[in-house]
């Protein structure tokens, strides 16, 4: 039987049988479980702390069981038992219709996603781990940094929301609001009535949250890529390779399109209903509207808007940067066309001027100061610098504008049915938003 050297200098067979096939299939399998705890351990703690974890048969019936219950069972329960339709106008809770069914859909949503994601691709696939061994040594490190990061921007936002409906609700029950003995004693009743509302508010949050801050951490990694990429325009490359990276991470923004397509259309429906539903029934006439009666639908909306920017703003970045590889290319394809036209034509007007003092290669530089402060959002992808001569000293002005006119007519980014979400459509989707607003209160209060 024929044999290969490994790289460890060992020997083994080029034609393997069946046993020796499943014995190097469990053990490829095996290491990509040691090589997920290692990286992913911390964040499948704490989702099974969230009781999101569908790893085995017992953990996942945990999660549906906790999804049912403070999903569904405890708003119902919470709506139907303690609204308290005749208290005064400090404890009634005319909203909570609204604030229940907002955050329970929208929850829905983001739980039956995250677990189809996790059951269908797996939490290593899903976060794209097992595509960073082909990354540079920068993009994986800030890609592992930016998902512990990441599990404290959901605290950060889901801690001050909670605190607030705690203060709220520890008030309503302890000043008289629910005086139900379903349990036999008051006081033992509104204490568990009250833990398991704030318990079903914390769960429905956070799982909102988790789900758009790992689309936020996808995006992020393709953002790292792009800065990676950007990268080649500085040294001598060829239109192969260029073209290969970029055809691969168009096709991983398609991946991450098709993936949460679905999830950011029904959010962006749900909220736009959720915040329509709340100002309708806010704007009616002889309508009460104080801190004790609307607060916590003030809460639910300022929670499922922050979501939803959460996603809009992660998605029209990674486009942003996406699309500004074709103004790179642009400039690059300029300075090269400036630098031959200077070399061959000394009479030709360049914008450009050049500086050589036996320091290193030659480099071109704009003629203002360069001192001046483009601000920090500047990166290899995005900013005002002049390219290196020496970074296209091989490549034909042909070769260029071919890829020039490529990077302008396959414009990559975030797409949802079609729609590119750029700032361009956030635009458009703000402007149709404040229409509908304007034309609703026109209806209600006579805004013309």
């Amino acid at each position: 039987m024929a044999d290969i050297i490994d790289m460890s200098g060992g020997r083994e067979p080029l034609i393997n049988d069946e046993n020796n096939d499943n014995s190097n299939k469990n053990k490829v399998l095996n290491r990509c479980v040691s090589h997920q705890q290692d990286e992913l351990k911390s964040f499948r703690k704490y989702l099974r702390w969230m009781c999101v974890d569908h790893s085995s048969p017992w953990t996942a019936i945990l999660s549906w069981t906790m999804f049912v219950v403070f999903t569904l069972v405890v708003p119902a329960i919470s709506h139907f038992l303690f609204a308290c339709a005749d208290c005064d106008s400090y404890h009634s809770r005319p909203y909570d219709s609204v604030v229940q069914l907002s955050l329970s859909s929208v929850a829905s949503v983001s739980f039956l996603c995250l677990t189809r994601f996790v059951s269908k691709f797996g939490l290593r696939r899903f976060l794209f781990f097992d595509k960073l061994w082909d990354e540079s040594e920068t993009v994986r490190r800030n890609y592992t940094n930016q998902l512990s990061t990441s599990l404290h921007i959901v605290s950060y936002f889901v801690i001050p929301c909670f605190s607030a409906m705690s203060a709220y609700k520890i008030w309503w029950y302890a000043s008289g609001g629910s005086q139900i003995p379903f349990l036999g004693n008051v006081v033992l009743s509104d204490t568990v009535a009250c833990i398991m509302e704030l318990c079903s508010w914390l769960y429905r949050t956070t799982v909102i949250f988790l789900v758009c801050v790992l689309f936020r951490l996808i995006c992020h990694l393709q953002i790292l890529r792009l800065q990676d990429f950007a990268k080649v325009f500085q040294i001598d490359s060829d239109v192969g390779s260029i073209l290969s990276e970029h055809l691969r991470i168009r096709r991983h923004l398609r991946i991450i399109s098709h993936r949460y397509r679905s999830f950011i259309l029904c959010v962006l429906i749900l909220v736009t209903g959720s915040q329509f539903s709340s100002l309708l029934i806010t704007t009616k006439a002889y309508t009460e509207v104080n801190i004790y009666r609307a607060g916590e639908l003030a809460l639910c909306s300022m929670t499922l808007v922050t979501a939803l920017f959460i996603l809009l703003r992660s998605a029209s970045k990674i486009t942003h940067k996406a699309q500004a590889v074709t103004c790179l290319a642009a400039k690059w394809h300029v300075c090269a066309t400036l630098e031959s036209f200077e070399g061959g034509d000394g009479e030709t007007p360049t914008l450009v001027t050049r500086h050589n003092n036996n320091k290193g290669p030659d480099v071109i530089t704009l003629t203002e100061s360069d001192s001046e402060d483009y601000g920090d959002e500047e990166d290899d992808l995005d900013n005002n610098n002049i390219i290196h001569a020496y970074a296209f000293n091989t490549m034909s002005f042909q070769k260029r504008q071919a890829l020039v006119s490529y990077f302008e007519n396959n414009r990559a980014g975030i797409t949802v049915y079609g729609f590119t979400l750029d700032r361009g459509t956030l635009h458009t989707i703000f402007g149709l938003e404040l229409s509908l607003v304007l034309w609703l209160l026109g209806k209600t209060i006579g805004i013309s």
